[in-house]
């Protein structure tokens, strides 16, 4: 009994060292799954990718994005279902902007386009009276400026009127004619206003105060363009101000004559 007790706890020795064969099995077998999974995950679909790749593209750089407003990445804009099974969405077709995904090229709303070609009018159209204005030494007398609302065109009220009179000189006429073959190629508003200072009207003059005064003038330039030119009157607006909206200080002599002044303003219809 003695000899086969002392065989019995030897044997169990032994089977006690040996133990951490288990748990390095354990281990080669934990690591070789590792790898197994990272070599499956290295492995991408390619043309998966590249679906889902050009879908994120659309969807934060289309107009519709979720910065401005839009529906951007709520899944609202329109989707088409691609080979593979992925999601993305689908070019705006006609008049919508978006970025074609085979060619890479960025395509332009109507709306850009129409505001890119109506910059690029007003542009044009100061440059060409700015150049009119300094080879026929006007500067004096009349002062173009680009505005938010549009292109400025200012003219003092010693080029076109006697003092408190709304009749045109007849020395302002070959510059109201170069503004008017201007306008004919302009497809937009051109707002004429009238204004004044802030000094009552004290002569014998047809009219009752500034407001009449400053209406007239601007009809009057409304009407040369409109009845001696022949140019669309849908395009035209008109209105006096009087002294409510002065350019300079009305305490002063040199502010005054600025303030008596008719601006003709080729507005702006489309904003960015």
């Amino acid at each position: 009994m003695a000899r086969y007790s002392r065989r019995s706890k030897k044997g169990n020795g032994h089977n006690q060292q040996d133990r951490w064969l288990i748990t390095y099995a354990d281990l080669i077998t934990l690591l070789l799954i590792f790898f197994v999974v990272m070599y499956s995950v290295s492995h991408v679909d390619t043309a998966k990718y590249q679906v889902l790749t050009d879908s994120l593209q659309l969807t934060f750089q289309s107009d519709n994005s979720i910065l401005d407003g839009g529906k951007g990445i709520t899944g609202t804009a329109g989707k088409n279902t691609s080979n593979g099974g992925s999601t993305s969405t689908s070019n705006q077709a006609g008049n919508e902007g978006g970025k074609d995904t085979q060619s890479g090229a960025t395509t332009l709303t109507n709306r850009e386009e129409a505001f890119r070609k109506q910059e690029s009018e007003l542009a044009n159209l100061m440059s060409v009276i700015e150049k009119y204005v300094k080879t026929n030494n006007l500067g004096n007398q009349v002062v173009v400026a680009d505005k938010p609302q549009g292109i400025s065109i200012t003219l003092s009220d010693q080029f076109l009127f006697d003092e408190g009179q709304a009749n045109l000189k007849s020395r302002s006429l070959a510059t109201l004619a170069q503004l008017s073959s201007l306008f004919q190629s302009i497809d937009t508003t051109v707002s004429i206003e009238g204004h004044t200072d802030n000094l009552p009207i004290v002569n014998a003059s047809r009219y009752q105060d500034n407001w009449e005064l400053s209406g007239a003038r601007a009809l009057s330039v409304l009407r040369y363009f409109i009845d001696t030119k022949g140019l669309d009157k849908s395009k035209f607006q008109y209105a006096g101000y009087g002294d409510t909206r002065p350019s300079a200080d009305n305490s002063t002599a040199t502010g005054r004559q600025k303030n008596r002044r008719v601006e003709i303003i080729v507005l702006r219809q489309l904003q960015e």
